[in-house]
């Protein structure tokens, strides 16, 4: 620490169909970040996957697609060697900064599916959100639903296609999927968030279009039995071993669903906090949404979503999201917001959240010697 300062690298951008969301969500987070608290490091992290650094500018930088002239960095995992390096061409590496937190602000792949978080665990650091195994199952759709099957939380009939099966003959995927349930259905990339790659199929011609975009992200896909006349409803979890979940809001889409376009271009979607349902089912979703996050070994955060049928309220959860879209108008902060806790406070409480999780690590043995 210097000045009794916490370090923080702050990382996005990343190699994932939601880089640009991902700069949105840095933007906030920067903006609370106190500077009399917190040392603050930006790590840039190009389509590429290049990591960047600098000073003050490198958002602006990535914002502007004006990354020439930020430095090379690279991130030991070798926990004698903590912190960032510089890259000087072929003469080694030279030290850029000490950092004592890691707080990844990536969607999607390479940021929020076990990978990165598998690079903090080899070099033995603090971070914000779960772990190798609560990021990777929350990402993967697929595995998320096999687990909540197992934990006997209601979910949405899925069958889950690969890549490979789409291009041999669509049409055998296609007549598979008929046989789980009538028009509509949605397709989706297994491991990608923010609506990215989602499709809403109608009929035979808009289920081979949706697999075909959903393939393009992923060589797993998920083919979902469209339920008809629901409410969408996100709950917000925070915590380690003990989470709590926030109260619920209701998502009024401007279009057929709460797609990317919906969320992040044209603004028009509205929310309503707290969703009107009867405190049954408010209940019934927030103990669901602490048992999902409960199973996959999640930490720090996530936001869990919902479906809820109109005429008779029964409950589906649908996904997990392990690192949520944070933009100050995300639902993720603004349930929170609504639930007594301030967006500044929600990131110091973050922050704080993953220095816990690291000294619990501290605790753990990793060598065993037999006396025998």
């Amino acid at each position: 620490m210097i000045d009794n300062k916490l370090r923080v690298a702050v990382l996005f951008g990343g190699r994932s169909g939601e880089h640009e969301v991902s700069l949105m969500s840095a933007r906030s987070v920067l903006s609370v970040l106190d500077p009399a608290k917190y040392e603050v490091t930006q790590i840039g992290i190009t389509r590429e996957g290049r990591w960047l650094t600098g000073h003050d500018d490198v958002l602006d930088r990535f914002e502007n697609n004006q990354t020439d002239g930020l430095l090379p960095v690279v991130f030991s995992p070798d926990p004698s060697e903590k912190g960032i390096y510089i890259l000087e061409g072929f003469s080694g590496l030279r030290k850029w900064a000490d950092i004592d937190v890691y707080f990844p602000v990536l969607h999607g792949t390479f940021g929020e599916d076990g990978t990165l978080q598998g690079l903090f665990e080899l070099a033995d650091v603090a971070y914000v959100g779960a772990g190798v195994v609560g990021s990777a199952v929350g990402m993967d759709k697929g595995i998320f639903m096999d687990v909540m099957i197992a934990n006997n939380i209601p979910v949405v009939d899925t069958l889950v296609v690969l890549r490979a099966e789409i291009q041999k003959d669509v049409v055998a995927v296609i007549e598979k999927a008929e046989k789980i349930s009538d028009y509509p259905f949605f397709t989706k990339p297994a491991n990608l968030g923010s609506s990215v790659g989602v499709t809403k199929c109608s009929n035979r011609s808009d289920l081979q279009e949706g697999l075909l975009e959903a393939a393009s992200f992923d060589r797993r896909v998920l083919i979902q039995k469209g339920v008809k006349n629901v409410r969408e409803i996100e709950v917000s979890v925070l915590g380690n071993d003990v989470p709590v979940a926030s109260i619920p809001g209701e998502i009024l889409p401007s279009r057929e669903f709460y797609s990317y376009e919906s969320k992040y271009i044209d603004g028009t979607s509205g929310y309503d906090i707290p969703a009107k349902l009867p405190a049954e089912t408010t209940k019934t979703i927030r103990e669901y949404a602490v048992r999902a996050y409960k199973a996959i070994d999640c930490a720090g955060l996530a936001r869990v979503d919902f479906f809820v049928e109109k005429d008779t309220n029964k409950v589906y959860l649908n996904e997990l999201n392990s690192i949520p879209g944070f933009t100050k108008i995300s639902m993720y902060p603004k349930l929170w917001e609504a639930s007594g806790l301030s967006y500044a406070k929600l990131v110091d409480r973050l922050i704080e959240l993953a220095m816990e999780r690291k000294a619990d690590r501290d605790h753990t043995t990793h060598t065993f010697r037999s006396h025998v």
